[in-house]
């Protein structure tokens, strides 16, 4: 994405999204930037990357010039609510995984995890977070669908950083639970405790979406 006529009239005209194919002459791969330590490879990385007189067809261009501001932001609505179903997705396995492992995990001879209190005050959170995040998701996407995304923003934006802040509940729950077993790549756990806290910061930060629903509601009164 980039601008592609700073003169234009509407500053949300000005930008424009444009298909650069990696083996394009003068596409150049600096480095995968590692992220909490991981490089990654493939799609399930990010890079730094550099164009030198980079040329592509106008025919790459998305949805005509100008057109790169409108576009960003019919995908940012539905974009926003598929990651809040993945997350309800990574937070009921999680779940999964630490009631699995309490009740099989010795804290004496006599006594699994399962037997502590602490512990079934951390599922009885994380069960209430994850049907809390379950149901609002499912009440976003019935506006969606009847009402469409413009009407559903500000239950988009809510969602948006309810349900990241949520998942980071229920994960750090989980890892807490599994003990050293949690730290390690042995269970699924740590990469989402690393991954998923992006959660917080792309597609807007919780902060932005926070002031946003703010004045959308102070709007009605």
């Amino acid at each position: 994405m980039i601008e592609t006529n700073p003169e234009a009239e509407s500053r949300h005209m000005r930008a424009s999204m444009i298909i650069i194919p990696t083996d394009a002459p003068g596409f150049n791969l600096v480095r995968n930037i590692s992220v909490m330590g991981h490089v990654g490879e493939g799609y399930a990385s990010h890079a730094e990357v550099s164009f030198q007189n980079c040329r592509v067809p106008q025919s790459n261009i998305l949805g005509g010039e100008g057109m790169g501001f409108v576009l960003a932001q019919d995908r940012l609505g539905p974009g926003r609510i598929h990651h809040c179903m993945r997350w309800v997705g990574i937070m009921n396995r999680c779940f999964d995984l630490m009631c699995s492992y309490a009740k099989k995990r010795r804290r004496t001879p006599d006594q699994v995890l399962a037997d502590s209190d602490i512990i079934k005050t951390y599922i009885a959170d994380s069960a209430a977070d994850i049907l809390s995040s379950r149901l609002m998701v499912l009440n976003t996407a019935h506006i969606i669908q009847t009402r469409g995304v413009k009407d559903a923003m500000k239950d988009i934006s809510i969602i948006k950083f309810y349900v990241a802040n949520a998942m980071q509940r229920v994960i750090d729950r989980a890892l807490q639970v599994h003990g050293g077993l949690g730290m390690s790549d042995d269970t699924p756990i740590a990469m989402y405790y690393r991954q998923d806290r992006a959660a917080r910061i792309y597609d807007g930060a919780d902060e932005v979406h926070k002031i946003s629903v703010a004045r959308r509601i102070l709007k009605e009164y």
